[in-house]
């Protein structure tokens, strides 16, 4: 079996920054065993595997793995294949027609938008799986711990660290100064330990700015699932705009925030995440981003 591949560098209009992502095009052949090597091999984020849809009015089902275990649901790995398979013009042998696509994930149905600049495809937006839901509050200790960072460092006037998702589950702590998001400097074996003991085992820190576009600076942090920090995590920044929304005391809100991360590791990256607020719920949360190709080859499988 001879297997075709694309890379893209995703949340960015810079070849070499942003979220790298590999994105495999013909794999309906491959074991969940195949898919996970593969992954494994490239060794990236994410690696997102294309297949015929189970329902033929969608354009594909779309399985995210990282190098070690697969994820239900992920934003970069959305935004970058919806943006390949647009570049491309189809998927599974059937044209893309429009701008929208439709994947299908363990989380559910992914909507998403091709972003064009003119004729050529630059970008993607995706509409979250699922609804934002907030779990349990996380402890400051083990948060500062896990990070680096000092107690005080920790913003709580708007909320206290916790959990919540929009597809896929995250830790979020807002934190009190850009300063201190820079100096944080993650411990693999308090993640190993302790935030493992967690629904969610992945923690994202953030602080409110006001640099010109850039409404938030963010770092994601999961050493322990090989992932020492990770340049753009959209699933994490989705449920962050919609626990901001939730936050808000207007009951009809719709909340735009420019989301810049991977700077401190030279990676970095630029997202674009939208609320929407309805009596009082966030009905809606979306997030996207530009893209650009980096390489392209095939695997071959014996």
């Amino acid at each position: 079996m001879r297997l075709q591949f694309q890379t893209v560098d995703v949340f960015t209009s810079d070849r070499f920054a942003g979220n790298p992502l590999a994105v495999i095009l013909n794999a309906g052949g491959l074991s969940t065993e195949q898919m996970q090597a593969i992954a494994a091999e490239f060794n990236l984020a994410e690696t997102t595997f294309v297949r015929p849809p189970k329902n033929a009015a969608h354009t594909a089902e779309v399985r995210i793995f990282t190098p070690r275990s697969e994820m239900p649901f992920a934003g970069h790995p959305n935004v970058g294949t919806a943006f390949v398979l647009a570049r491309q013009g189809e998927s599974c042998g059937r044209p893309i027609a429009g701008a929208n696509v439709i994947f299908e994930e363990k989380a559910g149905l992914v909507p998403i938008e091709i972003l064009r600049d003119g004729a050529g495809v630059v970008g993607a937006r995706l509409a979250s799986p699922r609804p934002l839901s907030i779990g349990a509050e996380v402890a400051t200790e083990l948060v500062a711990s896990a990070c680096g960072i000092a107690i005080g460092d920790i913003e709580t006037t708007h909320h206290r660290p916790c959990i919540a998702s929009c597809g896929a589950p995250f830790i979020l702590a807002e934190l009190k100064s850009r300063a201190a998001i820079a100096g944080a400097n993650p411990n693999s074996d308090v993640f190993r330990r302790e935030v493992t003991k967690h629904p969610a085992v992945s923690i994202m820190i953030y602080t409110q700015v006001n640099e010109g576009e850039i409404d938030i600076r963010a770092r994601m942090f999961a050493p322990h699932l090989n992932i020492p920090e990770d340049p753009a995590t959209g699933s994490a920044n989705v449920a962050l705009i919609g626990l901001l929304a939730k936050l808000r005391a207007e009951p009809n809100l719709s909340l735009s925030k420019t989301i810049a991360q991977g700077v401190e590791m030279g990676r970095p990256s630029l997202l674009k995440a939208q609320a929407e607020k309805q009596n009082g719920v966030v009905t809606a949360t979306f997030i996207g981003g530009r893209c650009v190709p980096v390489m392209s080859g095939a695997i071959e499988l014996n």
